[in-house]
């Protein structure tokens, strides 16, 4: 009966897909695997949901991205409330920027590929220069959400200047690999394919226009109804901050939107390098996404209360106003926060039933050795899409992989990119993930439409990957 141990987490991911009622879905999930957890009694399951909860709290790292997703909210309001974003379409419109669907596409698959910082940043910048854009077009908001996701662990693992290259290094650490950890990461970069795929798969669909499955049901909806979002749908951000009106004393200067995002991606690299004591890949994304988002919403606060952000010389909003709103965008993300902090509580209660371990035992290792990257590779995708945590499929199968690849002779860095590989698959497709919660935060999407949308292309990268994995096990 060891088998029961995956049911929690692909309970939780078909109710969510066939209901579309995330909340419930999630809560069923990590309900019984509570219930597996305490020797099958429901009652005590109960009470253990409520401590697995409680203990999301207990981590720093948990509370510190919490913190984040209410801050961008409040970040939201502000820009919104600023004139900033509709400054910046001005701006961008002026010279001739996403004017058509294609160009709009584009730019948006263009400053995911710039943002490279965190993933979560990524996603946040994405959503919040190309919402109005998309919108104006009558582009479907599961299409932003798209790109937002496509661009953010996909480019945050091919250029990993950032805590997500520090995490991998960390663990190659853990595993003896210390000289060379650096260029054995930079090599993986190369045969990571499912993230290389992914971009250029993006940017395809942004150049061609093509689409199909339910993404071609959104955009032929989008199109000919006007609707942006389908009829029920519940975005991932309360509409009363989406269509936030700038305010009274507004000009509308794109300066309001685009410094303190500036300020954002700035702070990143400021908090890597003060957590990681001077070396950058070394330091705390976790905290360092923190302070970013901190310091945003702090200048943009002094920003908007300095003689001459608003009209004829005056102060646009006062701090009191300024907090008012922070505050209001905030509480507008309380849903994607339960969703995160629900999400992180089934990620523990999987742990702690040993689902990654189980996995890699009824697979086992009695396979020819040019089909082991393609193996790993879909472990690590099926142990990080039913988690929702790249970095749990990292830690789980990178002290796998590696002697598999040494004790085989097998290429260490095709091994490696097959563990990156399944662990951005997971990150990008499941409705569990962080990022993909904050894509759909980003695009003010509904989140099951997101996942519904997205998930028949991740596929579709997904089978390319597994080729180019056989393929490269056979010549490397």
């Amino acid at each position: 009966m060891e088998w029961i141990v995956l049911l929690p987490p692909i309970l939780a991911i078909v109710l969510a897909l066939w209901t579309k009622e995330v909340y419930l879905s999630l809560l069923a999930g990590l309900w019984l695997g509570t219930t597996i957890l305490v020797g099958g009694n429901p009652i005590l399951g109960i009470r253990e949901l409520i401590d697995q909860l409680v203990a999301v709290f207990e981590d720093p790292g948990n509370v510190r991205i919490l913190l984040f997703s209410l801050m961008v909210g409040g970040l939201i309001a502000l820009v919104q409330a600023s004139g900033g974003v509709n400054g910046f379409i001005t701006w961008a419109s002026n010279r001739g920027w996403g004017q058509t669907r294609r160009g709009a596409e584009v730019l948006a698959w263009g400053v995911g590929m710039v943002i490279f910082v965190e993933s979560s940043i990524t996603s946040l910048i994405v959503g919040a220069i190309n919402r109005p854009l998309f919108d104006k077009l009558k582009i479907p908001r599961e299409k932003l959400a798209f790109y937002c996701d496509s661009t953010s662990a996909a480019v945050c693992m091919s250029i990993p200047l950032n805590g997500w290259g520090a995490f991998v290094l960390g663990l190659l650490a853990a595993q003896g690999v210390t000289d060379g950890a650096v260029g054995l990461l930079a090599s993986s970069v190369l045969l990571n394919f499912y993230a290389i795929f992914s971009i250029i798969f993006a940017l395809v669909l942004a150049i061609t226009g093509w689409s199909f499955g339910s993404m071609k049901t959104a955009e032929v909806r989008a199109e000919t109804t006007g609707e942006v979002l389908r009829p029920g749908a519940i975005p991932l951000v309360a509409e009363e901050i989406v269509e936030l009106q700038p305010v009274n004393d507004s000009v509308e200067k794109g300066r309001h939107l685009i410094i303190p995002i500036m300020v954002m991606v700035g702070m990143i690299f400021i908090g890597l390098y003060i957590t990681g004591d001077g070396v950058i890949m070394e330091g705390s994304g976790s905290t360092s996404v923190l302070w970013a988002v901190i310091a945003a919403v702090g200048s943009a606060m002094v920003m908007f209360a300095l003689p001459g952000s608003g009209k004829d010389g005056k102060a646009l909003m006062k701090p009191t106003e300024s907090m008012a709103l922070v505050l209001k965008g905030s509480g507008g993300l309380i849903g994607m926060v339960t969703l995160v902090a629900l999400a992180f509580a089934l990620g523990q209660v999987s742990r702690a039933l040993e689902m990654g371990p189980y996995i890699i035992g009824v697979v086992g290792t009695g396979w020819p050795g040019w089909w082991l990257p393609s193996l790993i590779f879909i472990v690590g995708a099926f142990v990080s899409f039913t988690l929702g945590s790249s970095w749990t499929g990292f830690a789980i199968l990178i002290p796998i992989a590696l002697p598999l690849a040494e004790g085989l002779g097998l290429s260490m860095p095709l091994m490696l990119g097959a563990v990156l590989s399944g662990g951005v698959f997971g990150d990008h497709a499941s409705p569990l993930s962080d990022t993909s919660l904050i894509s759909s935060m980003s695009a003010a999407s509904d989140h099951v439409d997101h996942i519904n949308t997205q998930l028949p292309y991740a596929l579709l990268v997904g089978g390319f990957s597994i080729v180019a994995f056989m393929i490269a096990g056979l010549i490397l």
